[in-house]
């Protein structure tokens, strides 16, 4: 061992510290587990933006569930049939379609945080933007948790009439 080297008992010592705070994601095949996930959310957001709910039904897992912030009526804990259901009503309210696009994404584990903005038009001609950030977990290949925070009071004014 020389002067530039951690040394085992120092490796060993932050491993220990990373599992016992819960965020020890060290080993092997962790960057290809993270490059997986993160082609998940790629693929999930390529398919909210194409309205391709097949697609979207199939990266949720069986046991899905969307948490959405706020006091709108699609707003707290919903289950996958809810989730797909909420989802075809939204795609719905935009017929050329609503873009997602994906400003940033950090992953860690089975998490990954994502930045994202959204632009379409409304069926009422008015034009809708809003900035999002999302928390997915992933397993086994499919989103297990989404989690979303927006402004909801520019969705709810667009969405269900300011409700």
């Amino acid at each position: 061992m020389n002067a530039r080297s951690p040394g085992l008992l120092a490796c060993t010592i932050a491993w220990l510290a990373a599992t016992q705070m819960g965020c020890a994601h060290i080993g092997p095949g962790t960057d290809a587990r993270l490059a997986e996930n993160r082609r998940i959310v790629r693929e999930l957001f390529d398919a909210l933006s194409r309205g391709d709910v097949a697609t979207i039904d199939r990266l949720y897992a069986d046991d899905f569930e969307i948490w959405t912030a706020g006091s709108m009526p699609f707003s707290g804990r919903h289950d996958k049939a809810y989730a797909l259901g909420a989802t075809e009503m939204i795609l719905g309210a935009f017929p050329q379609g609503i873009a997602f696009t994906i400003d940033a994404m950090t992953a860690e584990g089975d998490r990954i945080a994502i930045e994202a903005h959204s632009d379409g038009a409304h069926v009422s001609g008015n034009h809708y933007h809003n900035e999002y950030h999302f928390l997915l977990r992933i397993r086994d290949g499919q989103v297990v948790e989404f989690k979303e925070y927006m402004d909801t009071a520019l969705a709810a004014e667009v969405l269900v009439g300011g409700q």
